[in-house]
């Protein structure tokens, strides 16, 4: 059951991160889209912001501190969650019965990122962005 969930991850996280870095409220997010945010920043900040931009810079956001944290010490060997989240199975849920699959999901999540097999940020995802080499 992990079909499509990798992109679901990245889709949320660079609307978070979009969402989060326009100084608004986070929690609004629950009620708003994207779509409310760009009029906003427009009218606020001009720039003439779409959707499809602050997606941009959502996913700019989770590559930059990608490298950030690469810098740092921290690579793909951490992109993992705690022993007993992979190993029990789940008790309720939709899930009963399951045991997570982040082995399965990683490697096409990193794929859909634009990063290497280990987790790296890739130089044509780095130019594509406009992040550098």
């Amino acid at each position: 059951m992990t079909d499509g969930k990798a992109g679901l991850v990245k889709a949320f996280q660079d609307a978070t991160a979009a969402f989060d870095s326009s100084g608004l409220c986070l929690f609004t997010s629950f009620a708003w889209t994207l779509d409310d945010v760009a009029p906003q920043l427009d009218a606020a900040c001009g720039g003439e912001w779409t959707t499809e931009k602050l997606l941009e810079v959502g996913e700019r956001i989770w590559n930059l501190e990608r490298e950030f944290n690469r810098i740092a010490g921290i690579t793909g060997k951490d992109d993992t969650l705690p022993k007993r989240l992979l190993s029990e199975k789940a008790n309720t849920g939709p899930a009963k019965g399951m045991v997570n699959e982040l082995e399965k999901m990683l490697p096409e999540y990193y794929r859909l990122r634009g990063w290497t097999e280990d987790g790296t940020v890739t130089g044509e995802t780095k130019q594509r962005l406009g992040l550098g080499n």
